[in-house]
């Protein structure tokens, strides 16, 4: 404490603890004296001064260095749950693509060319602060063609985009969970009929973004997995009282919203 009051005074540091206590007992020492009366309330005012001037100082420093512990120890746990994103993507993936290489290897080669793809936005973007929206929409194009290309069924996948500022800047691999579980919960179990409807607008400042996918009923998922876990925790960090996602099911239909408001 005593050091932070006196940061460009090495010597005070060293006796700033007696000159507090001594100059607080002298004063009041001769409270009662009046010899020294005319002295003693201009005495007491600089002396109460000072210490609520250093003290304001002391409080005013301690909380700053706890507002810089606390963004630290954000910025640490943020780090960690990006880097949480691309090993549960990529698990998921490479689990489909160990089926494919007996089945069709050419087919394989291309999955995995366009999977180097995809970790090369992950390793080098998915660790930025913020990247340009338009950077995250080649991402989001580049994971449904490769979905596209060893979905065996018929799948019915529109992107639909309403961006007037591509430089637009947004914390990367945000969008890419809530995709990822349309096609994992979604139509990976529907034989026909399957779709995936997305849409991403950025109007006046704010994001907004929706997924709809239909789902066999019988096999509904109630569980909450590491991904949207993950999502939620990224979002109250990094933008804290300024989003929403919600999620709601019609009939055979999983809807999925998330609205996000950068400033």
């Amino acid at each position: 404490m005593i050091d932070s009051l006196f940061p460009r005074f090495p010597w005070l540091q060293k006796y700033a603890f007696w000159i507090i206590l001594i100059g607080g007992a002298l004063v009041f020492m001769y409270t009662e004296d009046e010899a020294i009366e005319p002295y003693y309330s201009f005495s007491v005012f600089i002396y109460c001064v000072l210490m609520i001037f250093w003290a304001t100082r002391w409080i005013i420093k301690q909380r700053r260095e706890l507002l810089s512990l606390k963004t630290v120890q954000q910025n640490t746990e943020l780090q960690h749950l990006k880097s949480q994103v691309s090993p549960h993507f990529f698990f998921n993936m490479l689990n489909n693509l160990y089926g494919t290489i007996d089945s069709d290897p050419q087919k394989a080669k291309q999955l995995v060319l366009k999977l180097s793809d995809l970790m090369r936005y992950s390793i080098y973007e998915g660790e930025q602060e913020r990247v340009a929206i338009q950077d995250e929409i080649d991402y989001i194009q580049a994971f449904i063609e490769l979905h596209q290309m060893r979905y065996r069924n018929p799948l019915d996948v529109r992107f639909k985009v309403d961006v007037d500022d591509p430089e637009f800047e947004v914390m990367p691999l945000i969008f890419i969970n809530l995709i990822e579980n349309a096609f994992k919960h979604g139509v990976e179990n529907l034989r026909k009929d399957a779709f995936i409807h997305i849409h991403l607008e950025v109007k006046e400042q704010a994001i907004f973004f929706t997924v709809k996918n239909n789902f066999d009923v019988s096999r509904i998922n109630e569980s909450s997995g590491i991904g949207l876990k993950n999502l939620r925790r990224r979002l109250q960090l990094e933008y804290p009282k300024r989003h929403t996602m919600s999620f709601e099911v019609q009939n055979n239909e999983y809807h999925a919203t998330l609205t996000i408001q950068p400033k």
